[in-house]
């Protein structure tokens, strides 16, 4: 590539800081670089919802992939100054191939009951994929002075709720059931036992208005319906099938 020219470069892949590099001394000349990093960078013992002013660190709930995208964030400021980095919370919507809001939906398309950790009111944070686009546009279009920026809708969700908000887009309503946090939430559920939000201030400058939920997960199971080849899957059912059933 270093007889191309680029006037911005939006990196989704990094994750690490050999990623970084590899990818800056691919390069001749390009314009903006924004990098979508992670929510993950913020340590659990920080004060929430995390802001962007705070230290970064180690988590114990996201491990190396924290780690690493720390030094991904820190390894392109040492290249580049005017660098901006965008921090989301779990995506969802359109396109996500993640097995996430689309575990949820067969669940419901096939009249299951649904397990969640603990009480159920675990709170999570999500942000629509077409609105992580928007803001990117905006960056590209305006190059604001902001940085660093998380982006998320600002309220977050107990997972029962969240829940009920993806089997109503179906016309259902669920039979949720509630399991010990003892047992690896990652089993059988497709997100860590670990309550978190962001400030997303800085955001409400750049994007005032976001995607609900219910518009977001409509989108979502359309398009689900139509390239559900395209979805990564796990064996939650399996295991739910031979350890809860």
């Amino acid at each position: 590539m270093k007889d191309m020219r680029f006037d911005a470069v939006i990196d989704v892949t990094a994750y690490n800081r050999m990623d970084i590099e590899d990818l800056l001394n691919s390069f001749e000349y390009f314009g903006r670089y924004i990098l979508i990093s992670s929510s993950a960078v913020y340590p659990e013992t920080a004060p929430q919802p995390f802001s962007e002013k705070e230290i970064t660190g180690s988590n114990s709930h996201w491990g190396d992939y924290g780690i690493n995208k720390i030094d991904a964030e820190s390894a392109l400021r040492k290249r580049i100054a005017g660098a901006q980095v965008i921090r989301p919370p779990y995506l969802y919507g359109k396109m996500n191939n993640l097995y996430r809001e689309a575990f949820v939906f067969e669940c419901a398309e096939k009249n299951l009951p649904f397990y969640v950790p603990g009480d159920g009111n675990m709170k999570l944070q999500f942000f629509d994929i077409e609105d992580l686009c928007r803001i990117i546009e905006i960056i590209i279009l305006n190059n604001p002075s902001i940085r660093i920026c998380n982006v998320g809708n600002p309220e977050t969700v107990t997972v029962s709720d969240w829940v009920k908000l993806c089997y109503g887009i179906l016309g259902k309503s669920p039979e949720i059931r509630y399991i010990s946090t003892d047992i690896d939430t990652r089993l059988y559920f497709p997100f860590r036992n670990y309550e978190y939000s962001l400030d997303v201030s800085r955001q409400k400058y750049l994007l005032s208005d976001v995607k609900s939920l219910e518009q977001g997960l409509s989108e979502s199971y359309e398009w689900y319906k139509k390239h559900r080849e395209l979805v990564i899957r796990k064996d939650y059912l399996q295991y739910i099938n031979k350890n809860f059933i």
